[in-house]
Parts: C-alpha cells; sequence; structure tokens
C-alpha cells in the first residue's frame, strides 16, 4: 500500500512543480540554517573527555581573606592551597596547571625563536586526560619531584621546527634554559581546551577563546615555575605581589588543580577532605570563610563556566525559530495543494477510499517533500559550515559535519515535513465527498 501511496505522492509532485519547488525550497532553507548552527553547537557543547569525565574533578577554596561571604569560590587556587592540596595526595592522579608564554628555539635549526604558550603540569596529566602521543612519553614521578629539565611538545611545534620527524632526545632552549624533548603529542584538539577553562562568568558569554589550540610546550610544573618565574599572569590578587609574576607567596589566585577520582566514595571521601582542609586553615589564621569550598565534576566546571559562547547558543535558538516559520510556510502550501485538488479526493472518497487512506496519501506526499527538501538542505549545510570555517574565530577549523548530525539533518527534515503535513492532511481526509462530486 504505500508503495501506491508513494506512486501517488511522485505524481502529484509532478504535476505542480513550481508549488512542491517552493515547499521543499522552504524546508531545504530552515534545514540548512538550523543544523548548520546545530552543528556548531553540537560540537562545541559535547564531553571534551567521553568516559573519563565523570572522573575527573576540579577543587576550589576560597582564600582571599577579606572576611565577606562570596557567592562562589574563586575560579582558581592560591600557590599555598595548590600546593597543600597536591601533596596531600588525596585523589587517584592529580596534577596542577599553569600556562604562561615562553620564547623558544630549538638549537641547531635555522628557525627564528618562537613566542608560544607553555603548560606547566605534573606527569599524572598525560595519562589523566588521555593526551594522545606520537613518539615518546612523558615524564614520571620523579622527574616531577627532581624538577627535571625535560619537555612534551605539540605535533604543531614538531612540525615547525622538526619537519614533524621524531624529535625525542632533542634539545629546546625555553627562556634561558634547555630541556630534552622526551615526548611529541600526535594531533589534539580538546574542545573546549577544559584543563584551562576560568572565568567564564567574566567573560558576558564570550568564550569563545576556550576553543584555541593547546599549548606547544608541556613541562614539569616545578620545571616551569624555576624557568618562566616572572612571567605568570594571576587571574587576580587581594594585594600587590611582592614579585610581579612570581607564584610562591604571592596574594593571588593563579594556579588550577585537577584531580582523578574513581569512585563515588573517594569523591565522598575528597568533599570532606576539602571542607576539613578549609576549616583547618581558617583555625590557622590563613582562610576567613571555610564554607565555600566545592568540588565540581569536570561537566559542572564547564556548565559553570558557560563553555559554550553566547553568539552560537543565540544563533541556535533563531535559526530553530526560522525553521518553526519555514514549517508554516509549508503547511499553507501543503493546504492550498491539498484543498486545490478537492474534487480528485472527493472521487476517491466516493469510490471506496478511506479517510484513512486519504490521510495516509497526504502524509506520504508532505514526507516525500521533506526527504527532498533533506537533501536540498544538506547541501546548504556544508555550504553554511564552510562558511563558519571562514570566519575568524577560534573554534573554526573545528566546524565539520559528523556521522550523527548527518543523520539528524534528515530525520529533522522528515519529522518537520511530517509536522506540517499532519493539519492539511487532517483537512483533506475531511472532505466530503457528495459535495465534491456536485461540484464536478
Amino acid at each position: 500500500m504505500f508503495g501506491y501511496y508513494l506512486q501517488l505522492a511522485i505524481h502529484s509532485l509532478r504535476r505542480n512543480p513550481v508549488l512542491t519547488g517552493l515547499m521543499v525550497l522552504s524546508i531545504a532553507v530552515g534545514i540548512g540554517a538550523s543544523m548548520t548552527t546545530l552543528t556548531v553547537m553540537h560540537l562545541l557543547s559535547g564531553d571534551p573527555l567521553p568516559g573519563r569525565s565523570q572522573h575527573i574533578f576540579y577543587p576550589q577554596v576560597d582564600a582571599v581573606p577579606d572576611g565577606k561571604p562570596h557567592s562562589d569560590p574563586p575560579d582558581k587556587l592560591d600557590y599555598t592551597s595548590a600546593m597543600d592540596l597536591w601533596r596531600a595526595k588525596r585523589s587517584d592522579r592529580q596534577t596542577l596547571v599553569v600556562s604562561s608564554p615562553v620564547k623558544l628555539f630549538a638549537p641547531g635549526v635555522a628557525s627564528p625563536a618562537l613566542m608560544t604558550s607553555m603548560l606547566s603540569v605534573h606527569g599524572d596529566f598525560f595519562p589523566m586526560f588521555e593526551v594522545p602521543f606520537a613518539y615518546g612519553t612523558g615524564w614520571s614521578a620523579e622527574d616531577d619531584g627532581r624538577h627535571a629539565r625535560v619537555a612534551v611538545i605539540s605535533s604543531n611545534l614538531n612540525d615547525k621546527l622538526f619537519g614533524g620527524h621524531d624529535s625525542v632526545g632533542k634539545t629546546l632552549h625555553l627562556r634561558d634554559a634547555d630541556v630534552r624533548i622526551v615526548g611529541v603529542l600526535k594531533p589534539w584538539r580538546p574542545s573546549p581546551q577544559y584543563y584551562t577553562v576560568a572565568g567564564g562568568r567574566f567573560a558576558q558569554g564570550d568564550t569563545a577563546s576556550y576553543y584555541g589550540k593547546p599549548q606547544d610546550v608541556f613541562v614539569p610544573f616545578a620545571t616551569g615555575t624555576e624557568i618562566n618565574d616572572g612571567h605568570f599572569n594571576y587571574f587576580f590578587c587581594w594585594g600587590t605581589p611582592p614579585t610581579p609574576g612570581h607564584l610562591q607567596n604571592a596574594p593571588c589566585v593563579a594556579l588550577q588543580l585537577w584531580v582523578q577520582l574513581d569512585t563515588p566514595a573517594k569523591v565522598a571521601d575528597y568533599r570532606r577532605f576539602l571542607a576539613d582542609y578549609a576549616a583547618q586553615q581558617q583555625a590557622l589564621g590563613r582562610i576567613s570563610l571555610p564554607g565555600n569550598a566545592r568540588l565540581s565534576s569536570l561537566m559542572q566546571w564547564l556548565d559553570f563556566n558557560r563553555a559554550v559562547p553566547a553568539d552560537v547558543r543565540l544563533q541556535s535558538s533563531l535559526a530553530l525559530a526560522f525553521l518553526v516559520v519555514c514549517l508554516f510556510n509549508t503547511i499553507g502550501l501543503l493546504l492550498a495543494k491539498f484543498l486545490r485538488h478537492s474534487g480528485e479526493i472527493g472521487v476517491r472518497r466516493a469510490l471506496g477510499a478511506s479517510r484513512r487512506s486519504i490521510f495516509a496519501q497526504c502524509l506520504t506526499e508532505a514526507g516525500l517533500i521533506g526527504l527532498v527538501g533533506g537533501l536540498l538542505g544538506w547541501a546548504l549545510t556544508l555550504i553554511g559550515l564552510w562558511a563558519v570555517r571562514q570566519q575568524p574565530v577560534e573554534y573554526a577549523d573545528l566546524v565539520h559535519l559528523d556521522l550523527q548530525m548527518f543523520a539528524l539533518t534528515f530525520a529533522l527534515a522528515l519529522a518537520a515535513s511530517l509536522v506540517a503535513g499532519w493539519f492539511p492532511a487532517s483537512r483533506a481526509s475531511r472532505i466530503a465527498p457528495a459535495i465534491q462530486l456536485k461540484t464536478l
């Protein structure tokens, strides 16, 4: 029966090519606009660490000594709190994170010195965040402890300096120190760059920078603070640092701590530990309000920082509203088309076709329009995504149509056309055959 309805639908659509074209175009434009923005939204709002994000947590402690109640603790930790929590070793894995600009060059390589970004972390950073390696590995806890002069570099920097060849064992000159390369990353693009996300509540929706490219150089935390001392940026300070750019003893927050907790019991235990630590520091007179400590999961932390840029969310809402307008336009065109053929429908009803048959036939025609519109909408989506990739935004090179969104394009087009066709098909199925036969 469906094959018969399909034949009737094709025949009906061919009889009115202009009207059919307008309906297909209406569906296609709505689908193209909405899928372009939904694809960007999908890419920017997904889980950046699927399968592991539920084990990654971000501790916060309010060490600001002003005695005023704060709704939220600072987005980063002061040096004393960060080191205390890290030295306690109450998690399965943990790493401190602080980024800074650094000048570097490779001895013996005919390439000018570069200003790039460096991330100072602990060795657990790489297995915690499943960072992929092309050559070599990260460093060990012993390397962290003895402030080893080693480094891991990005594939991008390896391509620039060493032509993409295995550079493990080669030397890199960072500011005034030499470090030995022990690992080279594969192309790696976390989206967003979750391990440095902070300050989203002060960004007023402008969070596109969270989707920038990862740092080019990774060094042990203590090594980085030694090599680049005096060149670190603070998140904020409640006093004047005695030595600008120096982390130790600065009245500022600048560091991030990430911990891996593999079981719910360990999460609960770490929360108690964090509260106890804040209470202990209050007793020592260093923290004025101990109740403002927090442990967020990775996804909670990204939600708190509203990682997806506000303009992307706004564009998605507007595109969906535009799709609704296109659907109303399609409803009007379908209604006009079906009612235009009321006489034909009346004859079919008089010959024994049931209301259900007329309804199914009309809905099949609407679905066919949706599928053709989805095909054209898919082409428009590809054009829209190409246009997004031309924009000067950090996430532009991430934008592409994956298999999931490809399938959603046609599912949405079919669903939209069926929704649009429901009312016109219902009206057509209620046409009284006797009245139509009198008019023939």
